[in-house]
């Protein structure tokens, strides 16, 4: 307040007036009248408090002033704040752009020697190529060159590692900032305004490599510590322990660290790391962690703890951490490795050869990390339910930990394989000793489980896009699961619950809430709790709610974004949502195996709808899968599934037999929906040429066509659409949404084309579960009863504008429907009931 004060009486000409604007005139106050003022704002900053309007009849010194003068100098005063705060807002931007200006700079001068070194590197090859005589010479002395000379180092000494440790520096440095690889700009990964920063991997180097830059607003400290702590930000760590730590002589420190990298599928076993780690400060201020692998004798933990794992390679790798002036940090991120690929099937060789997938899922997810620390320190991250961002992200990495536990089930957490002679597509795997609590509270173990059972299984999928498999498995779950084994699991949340499935069965509505809890800043995965209702067939239960909530992690579901892989991870929870309750992970993981070398787009926009004309080249429909690198044809994915039950010692056996049912049921399901996602495989550029894959289908649309002619005496699409097979192609593109249901007690929907689809928002897959009476809202439901009789009755009917809701809960109005019995070949059989909804549109 002094210093307000004192800022007040200095601004003014006169220490004992302040002059405001008012009307056109300057208004002078005392110095007691501004100090009394300033008071009232101080505890009162609200223009409408009943508190600040007491102060001021309480006040003496003011009494004098009209109240309209007292309204203007608050007036200016909160103009005054708000200048301020924008002026410190925008020295931030400024700074911040200043930083990204001078980190683009350093990379133009980059990519400037880069090009030197390449036109240099190009003519002394042509001069080369003249000079055959010498090339015996030269390749003797690049024999010499390539020695590496830190494999000389004694590792057993300080003196050794701290030799060691200042070449990774050197090579480091040379790959974060100079021309030691040669790097291209990652596909998918334009730079611009938007970008989070700037995206390279290595374009032909040893092993494969990624390199990341960009602005942080934290200081350099607190990046290392948190990029040093792995676990915490990368779900494919499973473990990071120093072993050793010794500080260099120049005030650095050196460590040995041995860490361990999940398995990505079943497929292939894991990997792990023995390192030095370098941390020191650079003459410029810098702060630099960088890191490379040891090899030699008794390098690492025993031979008995690595059993499960093949040793890979961290060639010189790091962070170079450069604070910006006014705060925040620039910094250069670096992975580059050997993942011996030689050790994992040829047809996963893909995921450990390509730079793309180390940028992915190390890289690019290490700068988000940071840049999402950030935003949630500055305030700038709002969540719901009013949790802490941290809380959040611990149940995400708990989630996504869990399901890597499961995938891998390594033998020192207790997994053991059951029953397996090597031909089941299922594996079952036991762990007795799991702890089925929270890590913050093992109080909350349920004691009386007997242990964890996962069943779990990887296949290879053809011509599919991850995103849009796994998009179809959030939003349409019950395709794919059931509700019992859900309530199965659920139930063994709770003590004294506990039953096998089926001793108190129960049905699924088919009504799925998804209620958002907080995304990552790019939304590249969504957390989220999914509510489940059911009800009980037992009549005595019959009002006892059944409903099941399950905490759910998505990511990769953006066709446009660049991902390594999709995901969806599940585990029930309590209704309570308590902060440390215990998780119990499954889920599905869909990585592309066939990575592009550019981002060319493709040249046809594929439908993504799951369709019986799967088989049609119906053309574009949206744009949404425009510039996906995994939705061109053609292309594969290795789909992982796990599951984990618990179960009781004395039904371990029926429990695993359940299990391994289930899965394959799921496998199937999901093989199924998987055929209808893929593209049709046809070339765009020999033309749309329909095929008669769908007889069915393409003999409904001549009987909706032509019922339509005959009730309501004109045609449904132009007189030059009706030949042939175009009839089925004109349908699907008709801009009316068009739906038929069959006629049943209980209609429901059996086709739809692309505007139906789109209006309801589902698939011909699901839109078989859409019944006629969810269809329309309270009022649509009444137009349709009063003129179901004259529709029945003559054929036809007329209704008027209403609103339909679609699967996801969205109103959706239209101008004009008309309903009419379709008629088969003979026209005396109705096969059902056809809608065309003019106009519509989200309201």
């Amino acid at each position: 307040m002094a210093m307000a004060l004192a800022q007040h009486r200095e601004s003014s000409s006169d220490s004992s007036i302040n002059k405001h604007l008012d009307g056109g005139k300057y208004v002078r106050y005392t110095a007691e009248q501004v100090e009394a003022l300033e008071r009232v704002y101080a505890e009162c900053p609200k223009p409408s408090s009943l508190r600040r309007q007491q102060l001021i009849r309480e006040c003496p010194i003011l009494s004098n002033i009209e109240p309209k003068q007292i309204k203007v100098w608050f007036q200016n005063r909160r103009c005054r704040e708000k200048q301020k705060k924008e002026s410190s807002r925008l020295q931030t931007v400024n700074r911040k752009l200043t930083a990204m200006n001078k980190l683009l700079m350093e990379e133009n001068d980059r990519l400037q020697k880069q090009v030197s070194q390449l036109v240099c590197e190009n003519g002394y090859m042509k001069q080369q190529l003249h000079t055959v005589n010498t090339s015996a010479a030269d390749a003797n002395c690049d024999s010499l060159s390539t020695t590496p000379q830190h494999s000389l180092r004694d590792t057993n000494s300080p003196a050794g590692l701290l030799s060691i440790a200042e070449e990774t520096l050197a090579e480091f440095l040379s790959k974060a900032t100079g021309t030691a690889v040669d790097w291209v700009q990652m596909p998918g990964m334009k730079p611009g305004p938007d970008s989070v920063g700037i995206f390279t991997i290595s374009q032909s180097c040893s092993g494969v490599a990624a390199r990341a830059c960009g602005l942080v607003s934290l200081e350099p400290i607190k990046i290392a510590e948190i990029l040093k702590d792995r676990p915490s930000w990368s779900r494919d760590c499973r473990n990071l322990e120093v072993f050793t730590m010794f500080p260099a002589g120049n005030g650095g420190t050196i460590e040995l660290v041995y860490a361990q990298k999940f398995a990505p599928t079943t497929l292939a076993p894991a990997r792990d790391f023995w390192t030095l780690r370098y941390t020191t400060t650079l003459e410029n201020g810098s702060l630099v962690v960088c890191e490379r692998s040891l090899s030699g004798s008794g390098a690492g933990p025993s031979a008995a703890a690595a059993a499960q794992f093949v040793r890979a390679e961290v060639l010189p790798s790091g962070y170079l951490i450069r604070p910006c002036e006014g705060g925040g940090s620039i910094i250069h991120i670096v992975d580059h490795l050997n993942l011996e690929a030689w050790s994992v099937p040829e047809v996963l060789r893909p995921l450990y050869e390509s730079s793309k997938v180390i940028a992915q899922k190390m890289t690019i997810a290490a700068l988000r990390y940071i840049r999402q620390i950030a935003q949630e320190t500055s305030g700038e991250v709002v969540y719901s339910l009013g949790r802490q961002p941290a809380v959040l992200r611990t149940f995400s990495q708990r989630l996504s930990r869990g399901f890597n536990d499961a995938i891998n089930g390594f033998n020192d957490d207790g997994w053991s394989i059951m029953n397996c002679d090597g031909t089941e597509d299922v594996i079952i795997a036991i762990n007795s000793s799991k702890s089925f609590s929270s890590t913050s509270n093992p109080a909350n173990a349920l004691s009386f489980l007997g242990g964890v059972l996962c069943a779990k299984a990887s296949m290879l999928l053809q011509n599919i896009a991850p995103a849009v498999l796994v998009r179809f498995l959030r939003e349409h779950r019950s395709e794919w699961a059931d509700f019992n084994v859900d309530a199965y699991c659920a139930a063994s949340l709770k003590a004294g619950t506990n039953a096998y499935p089926g001793m108190r069965p129960t049905r699924f509505t088919g009504s799925q809430i998804i209620m958002p809890l907080g995304h990552t800043i790019e939304h590249e995965e969504l957390l989220e709790v999914i509510r489940l209702e059911g009800h009980s067939f037992v009549q005595e239960d019959a009002f006892v709610s059944r409903d099941i909530h399950l905490l759910q992690i998505c990511s990769g579901i953006d066709e446009n974004a660049v991902g390594a892989c999709s995901e969806l991870v599940f585990a029930p929870i309590d209704e309570m949502f308590p902060d440390d309750g215990p998780l119990l992970p499954s889920g599905f993981r869909v990585i592309p195996l066939d990575s592009k070398s550019s981002d060319t787009q493709d040249s046809l926009t594929t439908n993504r709808t799951l369709d019986l004309t799967s088989s049609l080249e119906v053309g574009p429909a949206t744009n949404h899968a425009a510039g996906d690198t995994s939705s061109c044809r053609n292309t594969r994915s290795v789909l992982t599934i796990a599951f984990q039950f618990p179960f009781e010692s004395n039904l371990r056996d029926n429990v695993a037999t359940m299990a391994r049912q289930y899965v394959r049921s799921v496998i199937s399901s999901v093989q199924r929906v998987a055929m209808a996602i893929s593209p049709s495989g046809l070339n765009p550029a020999v033309g749309s040429k329909l095929s008669p894959g769908s007889p069915e289908t393409l003999t409904l649309a001549h009987w909706i066509c032509r019922s339509y002619s005959y009730h309501l005496g004109a045609e449904l699409l132009r007189s030059e659409s009706l030949g042939g097979d175009s009839i089925l192609k004109n349908l699907w593109q008709h801009q009316d949404a068009i739906l038929c249901c069959s006629l049943k007690s209980q209609p429901v929907f059996i086709f739809a084309n692309q505007a139906g689809l789109d209006m309801l928002e589902t698939t011909l897959v699901a839109l078989q579960d859409i019944t006629l009476d969810k269809l329309f809202d309270e009022s649509g439901r009444k137009a349709l009863c009063s003129d179901f009789g004259k529709l029945m009755q003559q054929g036809y009917a007329c209704l008027p504008a209403g609103i339909c809701i679609s699967t996801m809960g969205r109103h959706v109005s239209y101008e004009q429907a008309f309903a009419w019995k379709v008629l088969e070949a003979d026209e005396s059989t109705v096969h059902c009931l056809a809608f065309s909804f003019v106009n519509w549109s989200f309201v």
